[in-house]
Order: structure tokens, then C-alpha cells, then sequence
């Protein structure tokens, strides 16, 4: 049997061993523990872990990667030139046309010891590429914004699957047993909605936890948390009661995993009501702090609250955050297929909070252990559309990772000379996902689930660690 499957939960097993007598054991360290979560229990990683823990910066609608971090001198020398190019959507899928290729819209400049070259859009990140790992030969699947976001979270593109959040959370549990395993910050509604940071058929407990909406981090608080009305010994009394009630339920229907599952919620949830509002509460952090994420600024404010509260949560135990630049509109953000100038505006409201991020984490003593990843759901073409925009571009584009083990100032892989297809060191959805499980102590191949008769796991039957990425 895969050791991450169980055919007896613990609270099971202790109700059931010695005629029953495991009850008295288990009413015992219920209280000792105060109805501490199972399935959230920190587990052991198959092999020494790089990371604890990840923080997953999605930039939703597409960053051009030759207008950021892919440079190419061959865009600048041959702009508005006409090229056969074969198109990415699916109406053109495998037939030529000519198309304008179209320079970089900001200049490139080296940065660091490394010498890596980023476009004046990220002024900031710049000032810490030796602390980066490029990778400039992604490629996925899905060319349209839905189903190459739920790839790039889920690994399917139209089939309801667990998040990736969820499999770590599934696969190591918690730090911290007051806060969930997953949390995700101002995540959109739209492109795949809760299924981004959903459970699927993984227990639910497992399920990311929601913090805010899309464009709005003021709220960014988890919801129903507090009670206002009752003293804090009142809510343990109707807590109490209500356990009380799910136990002899349980007790009637033994091995029911559903409900085994809603009682552990609920538990969950009695914790998080004693730690949880204290960890929004920004206010305890100093003003310094805040300045170095732009929250004292108009355009950085909403994005570096999102950025501190990352920091916080992994602070605190979190496997896995993930910090969403998106809204509710039906292109996101970064998704301009005209006007591409307006990339300037999106860089501006989320280069210094990333930037804060990263070194707030070093200085912390965080970054050795906590593995940040920085991309889109894909790139954008070479080439213009609609006289000054991008296109969508699945077949090649650029992300970036930092600490938890991988290595620092270099690049891997590359797009050819203009951008358009990655031909050095193909990196796939598939294979990323499978690097960021290696650096947490997890095979890709044996974090399974067993669902419908078959074993389930992140990376279907594809995917590859990329060993060249780490120290």
C-alpha cells in the first residue's frame, strides 16, 4: 500500500483496537491535545527536504517574458519584420502565417555578479537576481487563459482535480496545528475559481483556505473566524456540544471518511479561532517593515499587504501560500493583447512588494527554507497583435524561483532567438511541478490518492525533476 493512503485513520484505529477500549484513549488525548487535526499532523518527507515550505507569487494573465526576463537582442534588431510563424490558438494550430515581430517595449540592462539582464520594468527584483534561478524554457498546456491557469494549479487543464497546495498539504501536513496547511490570498473567482485551490477528491480538510478577493486585500481576513457575540468560554461550550454530537455520529458510522473529515474541520477551525486573527493583523508589524513592501505607497499598498501576509503565514507554519496578482475581469490583468505598455502599470504595483518579499525572507533566516515561485500561466508572442499587444504564448516563456535549496544566479534552459518555442532544456508544467514536490522531500510519483479505482497524483503519468536547478 502507497504509504501517503490509509486504510485507518488514527482516531479509527483508536476507536476500534482492544474491543473498543481505544475510545478511552482517544477521549484522553483529545483533551490533552484539544481535538488536535490527524490528517494535518506534520509527516515526514521520503528524503531530506531543500524546502519547508513554498510561497507561490501567480502573476494571472500572462507576463510577456521578452518585455521582462527573456532578452533578445534579435527582437530589437529585426522589429516589424515579417516572419512564418506558426500560431498557438487552436483555429491556427499547425498552419503558417506571416507575422510582425515586435521589439521589447523597455530596455535591458545587466544586473549583479551574475550579469543577468532584466528590462527596466522590474527595477527592484532586479537588485536580487544573484538570489534567482530563471527558468526560460517553460512550456505547458492549454492556450487559453481557463485551462492553462487550472494546469499551471492543478496539473489538468478541464478535469476537476486537486491543487497543487493541496497535495503538499496532503503529502506533509502542518507546521503549525492552530493554521491550515494551505492558504491563498485575493484569489480570483474566474479561470478556474475554487478549483485552484480546491481538494477535489482529496479529504477535505486539504482544501486551500481563501483570504480576501481578487483586487481587494482589506478583508483579507478568514472569514466567520470571529464571534463577537459570545464569550470565548461560551463558543467552547457550544464547540464542545457540537463535537460531542459528531463523536457519537461518528461512532455509528465507523470508517466514514467524510465525516471523519468534517469533524476535523471543525477542529481545525476551534484552533484557528485562538491564532488565526492575530496573524491578518498587519499592524503588528513595524513601520520599516511595511516600507520595504511599498505599503506606504498607493500603487504597491494592495500587493505588498498580500506579500506581507505571506511572509507571515510561512512564518508560522504554512506549507504553502499562494499570492495572487489577479481581478475579476474577463482578461486578466497581465493579459494585453493591445496596449502592452499597460505591463509598466502591473510591474509598478508588484515589483517592489516581490522584491520586499525576498528580502525580508533572507533576513529572516526564511529563504533557506521557504521555495518562492514567480510566474504566469504562460508567456506572450514575439510578435504584435493588434498593432501594439501580445498574444498568448504556451510554447515558450520565463519563471523564476529563489531559496529553498535551488541555485542562485543562474539561468536554465532557453527560447529560440526570438522567444517564440523553448529548445534548450524544455521544462513542462509537469516537470516544475515535479521539482517543487522534490525540494519538499515528496516523489512526485508516489504522492498518490487513491480515488475511482486508481492512483492519482499531481503530475499524472508525465513529469521529470530537473536535478540542474538545485545546489
Amino acid at each position: 500500500m502507497n504509504q501517503y493512503n490509509r486504510e485507518l485513520s488514527r482516531r479509527s484505529l483508536l476507536k476500534a483496537v482492544a474491543c473498543g477500549f481505544g475510545s478511552l484513549a482517544l477521549t484522553g488525548l483529545q483533551q490533552a491535545n484539544a481535538l488536535t487535526s490527524t490528517s494535518l499532523l506534520a509527516k515526514p518527507a521520503l528524503f531530506p527536504q531543500k524546502a519547508k515550505r513554498v510561497i507561490f507569487i501567480f502573476m494571472a494573465g500572462g507576463p510577456s517574458h521578452v518585455d521582462t526576463f527573456d532578452y533578445k537582442p534579435e527582437l530589437f534588431s529585426k522589429d516589424g519584420k515579417k516572419i512564418d510563424f506558426v500560431g498557438v490558438r487552436t483555429n491556427t494550430f499547425g498552419k503558417e502565417s506571416k507575422r510582425t515581430l515586435m521589439k521589447p517595449l523597455w530596455d535591458f540592462k545587466q544586473h549583479g555578479q551574475s550579469g543577468k539582464h532584466v528590462s527596466s520594468l522590474f527595477p527592484h527584483i532586479a537588485k536580487h537576481v544573484d538570489e534567482l534561478a530563471f527558468i526560460h524554457s517553460m512550456h505547458t498546456e492549454g492556450v487559453a487563459h481557463g485551462p492553462s491557469t487550472l494546469f499551471m494549479h492543478t496539473g489538468a487543464t478541464n478535469l476537476v482535480r486537486p491543487s497543487m497546495g493541496s497535495w503538499i498539504s496532503y503529502g506533509l501536513g502542518t507546521e503549525n496545528q492552530n493554521l491550515p496547511a494551505f492558504v491563498t490570498i485575493s484569489p480570483s473567482s474566474s479561470k478556474g475559481g475554487p478549483r485552484n485551490y480546491g481538494n477535489a477528491f482529496l479529504p477535505s480538510i486539504h482544501q486551500g483556505t481563501a483570504l480576501g478577493r481578487a483586487g481587494d486585500v482589506s478583508d483579507a481576513k478568514i472569514r466567520n473566524i470571529e464571534n463577537s457575540m459570545l464569550s470565548n468560554r461560551e463558543r467552547k461550550n457550544r464547540f464542545d456540544l457540537l463535537q460531542g454530537l459528531n463523536s457519537v455520529q461518528n461512532d455509528s458510522f465507523p470508517l466514514n471518511d467524510n465525516l471523519e473529515a468534517t469533524i476535523e474541520n471543525y477542529e481545525l477551525a476551534w484552533r484557528m479561532q485562538m491564532e488565526a486573527p492575530e496573524l491578518t493583523d498587519l499592524k503588528e508589524e513595524s513601520k520599516s517593515t511595511q516600507k520595504i513592501y511599498g505599503i506606504d505607497e498607493k500603487e504597491t499598498e494592495y500587493f505588498g499587504k498580500q506579500c506581507l501576509l505571506a511572509r507571515r503565514m510561512v512564518e508560522r507554519g504554512v506549507r504553502f501560500v499562494s499570492v495572487n496578482y489577479s481581478d475579476e475581469s474577463a482578461n486578466p490583468r497581465w493579459d494585453q493583447h493591445g496596449n502592452l505598455a499597460k505591463h509598466a502599470v502591473h510591474a509598478r504595483a508588484t515589483d517592489k512588494p516581490v522584491a520586499g518579499l525576498l528580502q525580508d525572507l533572507k533576513s529572516r533566516g526564511l529563504l533557506e527554507d521557504t521555495l518562492v515561485w514567480w510566474g504566469g500561466e504562460f508567456g506572450r508572442t514575439p510578435f504584435s497583435q493588434n498593432n501594439d499587444g501580445r498574444d498568448h504564448n504556451p510554447r515558450g516563456f520565463t519563471v523564476f524561483l529563489a531559496g529553498g535549496g535551488i541555485k542562485p544566479g543562474f539561468s536554465y534552459g532557453a527560447t529560440d532567438e526570438i522567444g517564440s518555442v523553448a529548445v534548450d532544456k524544455p521544462v513542462h508544467m509537469h516537470d516544475l511541478h515535479a521539482t517543487l514536490l522534490h525540494a519538499l522531500g515528496l516523489d512526485h510519483e508516489r504522492l498518490t490518492y487513491r480515488h475511482s479505482g486508481r492512483d492519482f497524483r499531481l503530475t499524472d503519468v508525465h513529469g521529470s525533476v530537473v536535478e540542474g536547478l538545485f545546489s
